[in-house]
């Protein structure tokens, strides 16, 4: 005798709410181990050796980690997460602890990250979730670091700086006071690489490239 088949209706509701579980418990243990979460976000702040600047979590449902690696006021966390109901779920998580705002958490299809050319300081991977590395270092600002978990190590990668961005150490450009650089790629903007919340005058800015 053949077991019985569930309709198409049912089947998907139920594999649905498999994969709803599984999200609220992965979540769940990740909040009641807030000190591993906070030991593991420290050591790859170590690692990537990137204290400041904008953060992208890739597939990893921790919200203790994502508050934790954007525990300083000078970096700002995106999570990207495949599964709706796991973007919901940490979105209550995080918002209970009114961390909500510095650490954001958005859902992400796959392959195209959300970001401009230039953008995040530092790209942290529980897995690649259909990413390529070209796409990775797209984002990256020159000197940014990428670290993607391989078995129970972080695989560090870093963005080249170009030959054709120059310095600008002092006021005016060098030592020598000559406010002229060498940059083969400064150029008249062409759009706005991102946008601040509005400042004490009501107005927002942004920074033309």
């Amino acid at each position: 005798m053949r077991p019985a088949r569930l309709p198409f209706p049912l089947r998907d509701s139920f594999v649905a709410l498999v994969a709803f579980g599984l999200t609220f418990v992965n979540a769940v243990r990740a909040a009641e181990n807030p000190a591993d979460s906070i030991e593991q976000a420290a050591a790859v702040l170590a690692k990537a050796d990137v204290r400041a600047g904008f953060f992208v979590v890739l597939d990893k449902q921790d919200p203790e980690f994502a508050k934790a690696l954007g525990r300083s006021d000078s970096a700002q966390v995106q999570v990207l997460l495949n599964d709706e109901a796991a973007v919901d779920q940490m979105r209550r998580l995080i918002r209970t602890g009114g961390d909500y705002g510095d650490v954001s958490v958005d859902r992400f299809p796959g392959e195209q990250l959300p970001y401009v050319d230039n953008m995040v300081n530092l790209l942290v991977a529980e897995s690649m979730a259909g990413v390529t590395m070209d796409e990775v270092m797209r984002v990256l600002v020159p000197n940014g670091v990428a670290l993607v978990k391989q078995g129970d190590q972080w695989e560090r990668h870093t963005k080249p700086r170009p030959d054709n961005i120059d310095e600008w150490t002092h006021y005016l450009h060098d030592p020598t006071g000559n406010s002229v650089a060498h940059d083969d790629v400064v150029a008249p903007p062409r759009h706005l690489q991102w946008v601040a919340v509005p400042d004490g005058r009501g107005t927002t800015t942004g920074w033309p490239v």
